[in-house]
């Protein structure tokens, strides 16, 4: 085959002229210094930046604002400085123009540094002799800001690196963010929110065109133009920059004349210090976050915390020296009101003392959640009888706040009026670690403390809590039984120059939902709670007070130290508390009298003809005959039954036993038993009698209230019935305690029991000996010595009961 020049072979064996002369041209463009200028430049720079990354963490300083965006309180920044953050959406487009037409406007289009104006300001510096123009831009100006140093051409170098990285690391929004929070306005005020909060009283996004061009006026000489100070030449300037505006056809005419004839009424305000209790507490849970938006609502927490201020110092007088108060949307389970005391700056009653979160005695105000375990445990219905009456719970017996007993009451009534007995009677049938297990259940972590120690007492205030626990809890009442987390915040929002979490922040807290109890059972304490025929209402209420519809319950703790009134509606529940924060007692405090009327103020302010209507019964609720003397279905001897709720498939169903039948003669003066009922040709009767409990029994014959008792058993009788289960119970002494005597000053102790309704006769027995004989309600005195001691009673049937004690000298 032919290689001669031209022929197909040499066409593809054989470079191209054209491809060797490309190939030259890059062999010689490799060889310079200027091709490898761009990839080494940066790679250097990408070095550097990993090695001596930006700084752009700013101690701000904390703002807990509203629900809508108010600010409530501000904190000055860890270097004691007001530098506030400003969010993105409030850089206006006003002040996007008037900040960049002053300072730089090419920022959008240069990379951190604008080389044409670079390049004058040398010129113009070289030609003068002296520094007249530094052609900073906004980019470099943060840098400067972030990292102050001495105005040097080094300085300046360095300046451009860093706003190199700055440009790299950051949007240009992000960017002239972090330069309006950094910018200074004398003092220690920096940035134009906090300039704008502190001299204008309003956010930026409020400001005017003249307010905005002042505050753009004021960075580059903060000292000579003070505010409230130099108000006058301020506006002189403020108006030349306003002409600038015009000229430059920045802004409209119209907007430009009404800027011009603006007066300027600049001043130092102080911060905003709202709810402070709250504020504080958010600043501890965030300490890195400059603003936490708080769920308050600006025009709720002020009506509160100027009624709280009012009453108290109304109150003061009775020596009650605080207050404090928290309010719940239950729809959403927010804060809107939160106020820890009546006066924070007041440091002799102290008003720094959060009252929400103190822990203190709660009085009755946990009785609700008792009765509404009670009807899920279908232990009562609402017109179930509870005995109100003196009662020995192995050495604890309790009394009722007006030192009355009321007898055999229905449990709504016992609720409503907050009576003691039957409340204490129903925990020790539900047991306290149920009662303190559905505590836990519904919030109260104070008690976890506590647990070990509760007994009986805790239902009348026997144990600690915190007002806060407490409005939570009967948010669920208002929930259908549901109780959940309070929420404080809503999304908090970082600073924009941050890692992505912490833009984000920790956000609104997850509201934890717990079924502490039923909607049926929460129905059935609302319903109650609704009544306005009870005790706890305020002397003279329809007077002086509207009364708003609300459910609500009050409490009163012992040596009256604490007064507490929690109500609710559809919309919000209330909880407050009165009292000394030192914990002094008050003759004149009570949760009726005290807690209440600032409740129904609080009720009357923020929810006034609420429009939501009332609760409705639920689906589990159903209506029953009852008897009206037990609350049980009705039985043979039931002769005016009445309707009751009930809960379907849990309320217990149990015929009424509240008359008993009994054979007697026809006189009825004796009463026989089935082994010695008379030869048929006798006259036999049937009839009813009372079959009530003992300690009721004890109760009407100690307040001599007639009633009908069996009449004495057949005498001719043989049987002796020995039933210990039914014998006379022992009210006194109490088993297994141990007593202390002085031998020198020797003391009689009395003996007392409850027997059933056909005792007419009980006897006493010490040590297996007869000692005395006496009535049923018969108290029975002796005069003890040390040892152990075996008191025994024995009832006219054979039956009898037994109680150990110890009798010790001092």
């Amino acid at each position: 085959m032919s290689n001669q020049p031209g022929s197909a072979f040499t066409k593809f064996t054989q470079p191209s002229t054209r491809h060797r002369a490309v190939s030259r041209r890059l062999f010689r463009l490799v060889r310079r210094p200027l091709f490898w200028a761009l990839p080494v430049f940066l790679l250097v720079f990408f070095g550097l930046d990993l090695l001596f990354p930006l700084r752009t963490s700013v101690p701000y300083a904390p703002l807990i604002t509203a629900q809508d965006g108010t600010t409530l309180h501000a904190f000055l920044s860890r270097d004691d400085k007001w530098r506030m953050y400003a969010e993105l959406t409030e850089i206006t487009p006003i002040v996007r123009k008037t900040i960049l037409f002053k300072e730089d406007k090419y920022f959008y289009y240069h990379a951190g540094f604008n080389p044409v104006a670079m390049i004058r300001a040398a010129g113009r510096n070289l030609l003068t002799g002296r520094r007249t123009s530094g052609a900073s831009t906004i980019t470099m100006q943060t840098v400067r800001l972030l990292e102050p140093r001495e105005r040097t051409y080094g300085s300046k170098l360095l300046e451009l690196f860093r706003a190199l990285q700055l440009e790299l690391h950051f949007s240009k929004d992000e960017i002239l963010q972090l330069y309006l929070n950094l910018i200074p306005y004398g003092s220690n005020i920096e940035g134009l929110k906090a300039a704008s909060l502190l001299y204008f009283g309003k956010p930026p996004t409020l400001l005017s065109l003249a307010e905005l061009t002042t505050l753009t006026i004021i960075p580059n000489r903060p000292s000579s133009l003070r505010l409230g100070i130099n108000n006058a030449y301020i506006m002189q300037e403020r108006n030349r920059w306003l002409a600038r505006f015009r000229s430059a056809g920045l802004f409209d005419e119209a907007a430009i004349a009404d800027a011009l004839n603006e007066p300027l009424t600049a001043r130092r305000r102080a911060a905003p210090q709202q709810a402070p209790h709250l504020a504080r507490r958010l600043r501890t849970a965030y300490p890195d976050t400059p603003i936490i938006r708080s769920t308050l609502r600006p025009a709720a927490q002020a009506t509160a915390e100027q009624l709280v201020y009012n009453y108290v110092n109304r109150v003061r007088a009775l020596n009650i020296h605080n207050a404090a108060v928290l309010v719940v949307d239950n729809r959403t389970l927010d804060v809107v009101a939160y106020i820890g005391s009546a006066d924070y700056a007041n440091t002799f009653d102290g008003g720094q003392v959060d009252g929400v979160r103190a822990v203190r005695s709660p009085g009755s105000a946990l009785k609700p959640l008792l009765y509404a375990l009670a009807f899920d445990e279908g232990l009562i219905t609402p017109k179930t009888k509870l005995n109100d009456v003196p009662t020995n719970f192995g050495g604890y017996e309790p009394d009722n706040y007006d030192r009355r007993f009321n007898g055999s009451v229905t449990a709504e009534f016992a609720l409503a009026n907050s009576l003691n007995i039957p409340a204490v009677a129903l925990l020790k049938d539900i047991g306290t670690p149920t009662f303190i297990s559905m505590m836990r259940k519904a919030g109260f972590s104070t008690i976890q403390k506590q647990a070990k120690d509760l007994g009986l007492s805790m239902i009348l205030g026997g144990c600690g809590v915190t007002l806060e626990e407490m409005t939570r809890l009967y948010t669920g009442f208002a929930n259908e039984g549901v109780v959940g987390a309070l929420a404080l915040t809503s999304p908090i929002v970082g600073p924009a120059p941050l890692s992505k979490e912490e833009r984000t922040g920790p956000g609104r807290r997850s509201v934890r939902l717990t079924k502490s109890f039923s909607p049926e059972a929460a129905y059935l304490v609302t319903h109650t709670l609704t009544q306005i025929t009870r005790p706890d209402l305020p002397n003279n209420f329809d007077n002086s007070y509207h009364l708003p519809r609300i459910a609500w319950k009050t409490g009163t703790s012992y040596g009256r130290r604490d007064a507490w009134s929690i109500g609710y509606n559809r919309n919000f529940t209330i909880g407050v508390w009165v009292g000394n924060f030192s914990g002094a007692g008050v003759a004149e405090l009570s949760g009726a009298n005290t807690a209440t009327p600032l409740l129904f103020q609080l009720f009357n302010a923020l929810d006034y003809n609420s429009a939501r209507g009332w609760f409705k019964p639920p689906k589990g609720l159903a209506m029953r005959r009852i008897c009206p003397e037990t609350g049980d279905t009705p039985g043979e001897f039931c002769t005016n039954p009445v309707t009751d709720y009930c809960i379907m498939g849990v309320s217990r169903f149990r015929r009424c036993q509240h008359r008993r039948a009994v054979s007697t003669n026809a006189a009825g003066t004796i009463s026989y038993c089935t082994y010695c009922l008379p030869d048929q040709h006798e006259a036999i009767v049937r009839r009813s009698y009372p079959n009530l409990t003992p300690d009721l029994m004890a109760f009407y014959r100690s307040r001599h209230i007639p009633f009908e008792t069996v009449p004495p058993h057949n005498p001719a009788c043989e049987r002796v019935f020995g039933d210990t289960q039914s014998g006379p119970q022992i009210v006194s002494l109490n088993d297994g305690s141990e007593y202390f005597i002085n031998p020198r000053q020797p003391v009689e102790m009395e003996l007392s029991c409850l027997a059933a309704n056909d005792v007419q006769t009980v006897f006493w027995y010490l040590n297996d000996k007869l000692y005395q004989k006496a009535s049923p309600g018969e108290g029975v005195f002796f005069r003890p010595r040390p040892g152990v001691l075996t008191v025994s009673c024995a009832d006219d049937k054979g039956r009898h009961s037994n109680v150990r004690v110890v009798i010790r000298s001092e």
